[in-house]
C-alpha cells in the first residue's frame, strides 16, 4: 500500500466527513502526520482540483474535480442503469419515492439513483446520501444475503445511532436478518430519520450475489399502515426481483425471494 496515497484518501474522507472546512493542524491531529507532510499533500491534491483553500479562513473544502469523479462513477454502476426504469415503475405503482443503493466500503448505503414520487410537494434529490446500513430497509435488506462471514464482520463492527429507534444491538440485528431471508423484503421505522420509513428488497446480479436493494421511502404513517404496508412490500419485492433477472440472476434467486 503506497502511504502517500493512503494519505491524501484520509485527507479526503475527514473533509467529507467532518467538513465542511479544515486547516491544516486539525487534519495533521485527526490523521497522525505532521503539519508538512498536510500541507503537502494539500498542495498536490489542489492542484488536481480535488481539494480548494478558502481564502477567508486558510482552511481547506473537498473540490470540483471530486464531482466529475462521482459523475463518472455513477455513469458505470450497472445497477443505476438498469434501474431507472424498474425505479420509476415502482414509484407508479406505489405512490412513493424509490431510492436504489449500494453498500460502499465503511459500511454505509449510497443512493446510486432516486425516482421521485408521483404528485406536487417539495421533494430534495437524495443522490449519493449515504446512510448506516444498520439504519435503513436498503441496508438491512443487503446484508442480509452476503456471505456469512461478511454479516459477522459487520454485525461485530459498531452500529450507527441516529435516532431512538436505530437498532444497534448485534442479537437483534442477526433475528431481523434471519427474518428478512424469510420474507425477501426489510422494513425501516423511523431508524434513520424520525418520521420516515422504509420497505426495501435485495437485487442480486448474475453470480447469484447481492449488488445492491431498491425500496420504497416516506412518511411512517403511509408506509407502514397495516393497510398498505404488505401491499408495498409486495410491490418492492417483485421489481427487484425482475431487476435482478435483467441483470442476469438465475430464476432460483428469483424464486427464493419471492416463495
Amino acid at each position: 500500500m503506497v502511504q502517500s496515497v493512503q494519505r491524501a484518501a484520509r485527507i479526503l474522507r475527514e473533509l467529507s466527513a467532518s467538513g465542511p472546512r479544515l486547516g491544516v493542524t486539525e487534519l495533521a491531529e485527526r490523521i497522525g502526520v505532521s503539519k508538512p507532510a498536510v500541507h503537502a499533500l494539500l498542495r498536490t491534491l489542489e492542484a488536481e482540483g480535488l481539494v480548494r483553500q478558502e481564502k477567508e479562513t486558510n482552511k481547506y473544502l473537498l473540490g470540483a474535480a471530486l464531482l466529475r469523479l462521482g459523475n463518472s462513477y455513477l455513469e458505470t454502476q450497472e445497477l443505476r442503469s438498469r434501474s431507472v426504469a424498474w425505479a420509476d415503475t415502482l414509484a407508479e405503482r406505489t405512490g412513493e419515492a424509490v431510492w436504489v443503493a449500494v453498500l460502499d466500503d465503511d459500511r454505509h448505503m449510497l443512493v446510486v439513483h432516486h425516482a421521485f414520487r408521483r404528485g406536487s410537494g417539495v421533494q430534495i434529490l437524495e443522490l449519493g446520501a449515504s446512510i448506516p446500513w444498520n439504519t435503513c430497509a436498503l441496508g438491512k435488506s443487503l446484508v442480509a444475503f452476503l456471505p456469512q462471514q461478511r454479516q459477522k464482520e459487520l454485525l461485530e463492527g459498531e452500529m450507527a445511532r441516529l435516532t431512538g429507534k436505530s437498532v444497534v444491538n448485534p442479537t437483534a440485528m442477526a433475528d431481523q436478518l434471519a427474518e428478512i431471508r424469510q420474507t425477501g423484503y426489510a422494513l425501516e421505522d423511523q431508524e434513520s430519520t424520525l418520521g420516515e420509513a422504509g420497505i426495501a428488497s435485495p437485487v442480486f446480479d448474475r453470480y447469484g450475489d447481492p449488488a445492491g436493494a431498491i425500496g420504497t421511502v416516506g412518511p411512517v404513517e403511509r408506509l407502514l399502515a397495516e393497510a398498505d404496508r404488505q401491499r408495498h412490500a409486495v410491490a418492492v419485492r417483485e421489481v427487484a426481483t425482475l431487476l435482478s433477472r435483467e441483470l442476469g440472476a438465475g430464476r432460483g434467486i428469483a424464486w427464493r425471494m419471492t416463495d
